[in-house]
């Protein structure tokens, strides 16, 4: 069984139709071998200064900078229900391969790793890089899919990115906020 996972539910559709999993269950589409099921933007997300420790939950200039030694992560609030969809389905034992079709880019690749990661999956990693959601481009998508591997960089630049704009994020907002109060 091979779980496909696409960014969000229209695109999700449009890979189900063009491999054939064609019938419909509870978050994601099943049939031909596949499971096509989505993410609904960023699922998983940078945890809270608060998470790491409770100081953090009133705004104190003294607890400034804040810089984690290493970073958390936790599921959205409002997409829990699909994330435990995605876990459940990324943990089958039936499962043996895992399709990345998030968008193609760094943010695709990022969405599809973290959720990847917090289910804790271990399966094979293929990815499905096209720029057109027509049939064809679909069909000839997955005749050529890579290797998940060969898309750690753009993965760990989305990472970079993602942890600079939460430190200047959380350290200046409170900077500001404290300074200005």
């Amino acid at each position: 069984m091979k779980l496909v996972i696409a960014e969000k539910p229209s695109v999700a559709i449009s890979i189900a139709k063009v491999i054939g999993a064609n019938k419909k269950k509870d978050g994601y589409y099943e049939g031909n071998g596949y499971r096509v099921s989505w993410c609904v933007g960023h699922l998983i997300q940078m945890a809270n200064p608060d998470v790491y420790d409770e100081k953090y939950a009133k705004w104190n200039m003294a607890d400034l900078p804040i810089i984690p030694k290493d970073y958390k992560y936790e599921v959205a609030k409002s997409t829990k229900k699909q994330f435990a969809i995605l876990k459940k389905l990324l943990n089958d034992k039936e499962l043996d391969t895992v399709i990345n079709a998030c968008d193609a880019g760094r943010e695709g690749e990022s969405i599809f790793r973290l959720v990847y990661n917090q289910a804790n999956c271990k399966k094979k990693m293929k990815r499905l890089w096209i720029s057109s959601m027509e049939d064809s481009a679909i069909k000839e998508g997955f005749d050529h899919l890579k290797d998940g591997k060969d898309y750690d960089n753009l993965f760990e630049s989305a990472q970079a990115r993602a942890i600079a704009d939460w430190l200047v994020g959380m350290n200046v907002s409170r900077l500001y906020s404290c300074l200005y109060k």
